[in-house]
């Protein structure tokens, strides 16, 4: 007999108990016990009829970088890191959204300078961006940015620029960051890119 049986045949048991409360004891202490128990039995079985999803950790997915043969196959990648184990799309919204905890990326490739983007993700409180592409006032938002080299994302920085290369070719612009410097960084290393796109 699975759990989820036995909890269901345990609350038939205790509103059927709370019934024969109810039928047989004249008392009203305990008739409002009986009540009082067969309310809690149903809202028990009502909680157990609902489907259980076993809650489980995304699956970890690993990126093998050696094989880019273009830009494009690194923002392939980027795209693949940025809404699994970046975690970006957790704050982050492409395209307008109010639910958004942190600003809108749409565009952020041609209007930020490859340096700024990686500096926003490594020392993101190094410049506070605030958001002035919306009317009115600029929108404070409520999430700190965290820093994305470090645990518990732990980016690396082929991982960190594949990201870029994403957010440039989501912005329609021409991917800088060349697939040759990206496979020969390292952990002290830093990437060349072709040309500064946007600005600070």
């Amino acid at each position: 007999m699975s759990e989820v049986a036995l909890l269901q045949l345990i609350g038939l048991t205790v509103v059927g108990c709370g019934i024969l409360i109810l039928l047989f004891i004249t008392s009203k202490f305990l008739r409002v016990v009986g009540f009082v128990v067969i309310v809690l039995g149903t809202f028990t079985l009502i909680a157990l009829g609902v489907p259980q999803m076993p809650s489980l950790p995304p699956a970890i997915e690993t990126f093998d970088i050696a094989k880019v043969k273009t830009p494009d196959d690194l923002a392939s990648i980027g795209q693949k890191i940025f809404f699994s184990k970046g975690q970006c799309a957790l704050c982050h919204s492409i395209g307008p959204s109010e639910s958004a905890r942190c600003p809108d990326l749409k565009g952020i490739g041609a209007k930020l300078a490859p340096e700024f983007i990686y500096e926003s993700l490594t020392e993101p409180q190094a410049y506070i961006y605030l958001d002035f592409r919306h009317e009115g006032l600029p929108k404070e938002y409520p999430a700190r940015m965290p820093h994305i080299n470090k645990n518990p994302i732990a980016l690396s920085k082929q991982e960190i620029y594949s990201v870029i290369a994403f957010l440039q070719k989501m912005s329609g612009e021409p991917i800088s960051v060349k697939v040759e410097d990206v496979l020969g960084v390292g952990e002290e290393g830093d990437v060349k890119v072709a040309s500064v796109h946007g600005a600070y």
